[in-house]
């Protein structure tokens, strides 16, 4: 399967069909309003986006449903101390090297932790790679300290360290959004 890739924040618009299928299954629970981060906060690295002041940004309790190979789109992450992860990982409260494959996933897919240490693989660029989930990419909160005034999640998010991008031969200029497949290993 070849991925499309996307540079972050210039995706077009989701076909309406499939949205409608997703908001049939994982609903909105609610909204959260930005807050302008405070001088020096909100590390950018990867190109991370920064909360805005005043903008209200959807949160949700849920994910799409799995499937054999659940649709998602890649993002990149740095679980390294300083890194634009912000604070330890969720589920050993460690710091995680950018060349080992780890994964953050949105919260409907972290499900309060149960996939924590466990592996999935994941598909794109006509390769397959293998990563263990270490942390969660909070779909329902964010703006504030705590997620390095980040908005939130959307529902639908594998966050890959940068292993994880090279494992998968995608070039490096091409990092930010890639659509692509994941399942349980």
């Amino acid at each position: 399967m070849v991925g499309t890739i996307y540079r972050r924040g210039l995706r077009p618009s989701v076909p309406t069909y499939v949205l409608q299928a997703e908001a049939q299954t994982c609903k909105p629970s609610g909204h959260i309003t930005g807050k302008k981060p405070p001088p020096g906060q909100c590390n950018q690295e990867n190109d991370s986006d920064c909360c805005v002041q005043g903008k209200p940004y959807t949160t949700y309790k849920c994910s799409p449903p799995l499937t054999g190979n659940t649709k998602a789109v890649l993002t990149i992450n740095s679980f390294q101390k300083g890194g634009d992860g912000g604070g330890p990982s969720e589920c050993d409260n460690q710091y995680h090297s950018d060349d080992t494959p780890v994964v953050a996933l949105s919260t409907g897919w972290y499900s309060g932790g149960s996939r924590c240490h466990n592996n999935i693989k994941i598909s794109a660029n006509g390769r397959t790679v293998t990563a263990m989930v270490v942390d969660e990419c909070d779909s329902t909160m964010g703006c504030d300290e705590d997620h390095d005034y980040q908005p939130p999640c959307p529902n639908n998010i594998v966050d890959a360290s940068k292993a994880v991008w090279k494992a998968l031969g995608v070039p490096e200029d091409n990092w930010g959004d890639l659509d692509i497949t994941w399942t349980d290993a």
